[in-house]
């Protein structure tokens, strides 16, 4: 029998039912899972204490069937909103966070490196979303066009109201992430403790990383004490598949560019390079803390002559013969900190700094190429400078605490590289969008990001807001008006990061950084069948066969339904689509996978000889492609001869 997408998103329960499937085969009882086998394999691993620590509140159970709730929807594609359609890598989706993650799960799960987000920190002016069990997407639709009402901290239910929100977005988002990925997440001390307790249950209290303090902008209005700081909390997907992150100190690049800068300056005079440099690194030296010490110069760049001398005695002791006077060298009291084969190499390099004769003790040159830097706990930025940077790009102030981009790029930084995938699903004003395009300009790497932002309406927030935060709404509504565009913070978001695009490429001309990104919108299915659940009345039934005559939705595409489709089987949104051939179906392109999908009605037997010559993989046709079952058949055996797969929608 041919396979039939139900067209919903992937089957998360089902998914990890087969996983214990596989790792416990024995369990398995007239196809049901059998706990007590489970329980017995499992020995005394189990824990049957009922006052066991645990973290509960009202709604948790619900927000965790929320996270394994399949979704029918989809994500149309918005052509004339993007930028550089046929060639970007990156995404930028509108629409309710939690809902998009679902659908994400097939084309993007295990390939999210980094995650970002900056939710609301619950302070009692911020929205959060209150989501809907029956019908999400009919909940988003109808939230679109209200304003966000804010979670007052008056409410009794107002800690559990963010939690019921973040948690199921928490759980989801995990699926996504590479065994060695990780997630960053700015919060503040409302819910920071809250938060580290549903990480630790969906990440492992093992696979937590650490908590960077920002030390930002001083606080005016303290009450008893005075709060400057927010928390970014980190997880691991698994810890153990860390590396060390370890990168090449930013402190030391701009030691080595001012060596570049003088080398040229004296024609190579080592004299005079390491004597403006000492006096430069002197002047810059609280910026330079770490290292300054890096300030000698010769033939090879710039260096520091390291201590040969152990700590304490029990060192290595051998003899080493001066170059010039080939008498032994004076040694350490505790000995040598290296070994002598250590020596040896250094030597062969070109890296000892040799005294005068053998009365000083030789050392071991330490290049400055080759000093790394860890991620700190603590970080400091004002972050004001960043409203400014935006509030200039923008041509005014539409946006309140938008996230540094230093800050990103120094995540980025230490968790990413080549072709990897990024991910923040509370986008706001785009921050995270601008520090990846900005940080491929940096390292020349080509790195992706995935925006998700709900679309809230500027106009009827404006009617809610605080009175401080009008004018930027205002400011914000009149730059909507500007690009003709609808009075949603999605707008903003998007044309945010098409300026700062522009900017990047006014900048570098010569660089090949992708500046662009397609636009997606969240929508209910394409297909009116995927949009109905299965029924036994006749009527309906007579309804649904007119719907394989006439089976889109109103002001729906074979465009957007080619999309649906690639999301459902699990390709990724931006591969390449051609024509066939014959210009009866689309061709969807991976790198070592192609897809032919077919919605053509009536299709005839030159139509599947012409698409069986097409170099496909797989061959998704639509129902009403078969005008009769012998044609249906006969497309199977034609296709199945090639060995190629077949499926229908």
């Amino acid at each position: 029998m041919i396979e039939k997408l139900d067209g919903m998103s992937k089957d998360l329960v089902k998914e990890n039912i087969a996983k214990l499937k596989e790792l416990f085969p024995s369990i398995v009882k007239e196809d049901k899972i059998d706990f007590e086998e489970l329980e017995l394999l499992l020995g005394e691993d189990i824990n049957r204490n009922k006052e066991q620590y645990s973290f509960v509140w009202n709604g948790k159970t619900e927000a965790t069937k929320l996270a394994q709730k399949r979704s029918t929807g989809t994500l149309r594609p918005c052509v004339e909103e993007s930028k550089d359609w046929d060639t970007t890598q990156n995404l930028y989706i509108e629409g309710d966070n939690l809902e998009v993650l679902r659908l994400l799960q097939a084309s993007y799960n295990g390939r999210i490196k980094m995650i970002y987000i900056d939710p609301p920190y619950n302070t009692g002016h911020d929205f959060v979303y209150k989501d809907n069990f029956e019908d999400n997407i009919k909940n988003y639709k109808e939230q679109t066009g209200q304003a966000q009402k804010s979670n007052a901290d008056t409410n009794g239910r107002y800690h559990t109201n963010w939690l019921n929100m973040m948690y199921p977005r928490l759980k989801l988002a995990r699926n996504l992430l590479t065994d060695d990925g990780v997630i960053f997440i700015s919060i503040d001390e409302t819910e920071y403790s809250n938060l580290k307790k549903i990480l630790d249950e969906i990440y492992g209290e093992n696979n937590y990383i650490g908590t960077i303090v920002w030390q930002t902008a001083t606080d005016n209005n303290p009450t008893q004490i005075s709060i400057e700081h927010e928390y970014i909390i980190c997880y691991a997907k698994k810890k153990d598949l860390q590396p060390k992150w370890l990168v090449n100190s930013a402190k030391a690049e701009k030691i080595i560019a001012q060596y570049n800068i003088l080398k040229e300056k004296h024609k190579g005079n080592l004299e005079l390079i390491e004597r403006d440099l000492k006096k430069w690194i002197k002047q810059n030296e609280e910026e330079l803390k770490g290292v300054s010490h890096y300030s000698s110069v010769d033939e090879k760049g710039v260096y520091y002559p390291g201590n040969s001398s152990n700590t304490r005695d029990g060192g290595y002791k051998f003899d080493i013969l001066h170059p010039i006077t080939h008498k032994v060298c004076k040694k350490p009291d505790f000995g040598y900190r290296w070994t002598q084969e250590t020596f040896l190499e250094a030597d062969s390099r070109g890296d000892v700094e040799w005294g005068k004769d053998e009365t000083t003790i030789p050392h071991i040159k330490k290049r400055i190429e080759t000093v790394q830097e860890m991620l700190k706990s603590y970080y400091y930025e004002d972050n004001r400078f960043w409203t400014r940077y935006l509030a200039k790009l923008m041509g005014k102030k539409v946006f309140d605490n938008p996230k540094s981009i230093k800050l990103l790029q120094n995540l980025i930084k230490f968790t990413t590289k080549k072709d990897d995938i990024i991910l923040d699903f509370f986008a706001g004003s785009s921050s995270t969008g601008d520090a990846v395009m900005r940080y491929n300009l940096v390292d020349g790497n080509y790195r992706r990001y995935i925006l998700v932002q709900f679309p809230e309406n500027l106009d009827l927030n404006l009617e809610t807001a605080e009175a401080k935060a009008k004018p930027m709404i205002k400011n914000a509504i009149e730059l909507c008006d500007e690009l003709n565009a609808p009075h949603l913070i999605t707008e903003i978001g998007k044309e945010r990061i098409r300026r700062a695009g522009d900017k990047i490429k006014a900048e570098n001309p010569d660089k090949d950084i992708d500046t662009g990104f397609k636009v997606f919108k969240l929508d209910t299915s394409n297909l009116k069948k995927w949009n109905n659940a299965p029924t036994k009345d006749a009527d309906e039934v007579a309804k649904r066969i007119q719907m394989s005559m006439d089976y889109l939705e109103t002001d729906r595409s074979e465009l957007d339904l080619v999309y649906e489709v690639m999301l459902k089987y699990g390709l990724d949104l931006t591969l390449p689509i051609t024509k066939s051939a014959n210009g009866k179906a689309y061709i969807v392109e991976a790198q070592d996978y192609k897809l032919l999908v077919c919605s053509e009605m009536n299709i005839t037997l030159e139509d599947i000889e012409s698409f069986a010559n097409e170099s496909v993989d797989t061959y998704l046709f639509a129902d009403r492609c078969f005008s009769t079952d012998n044609l249906l058949i006969n497309a199977e055996e034609i296709l199945k001869s090639r060995n190629k797969e077949m499926r229908l929608f």
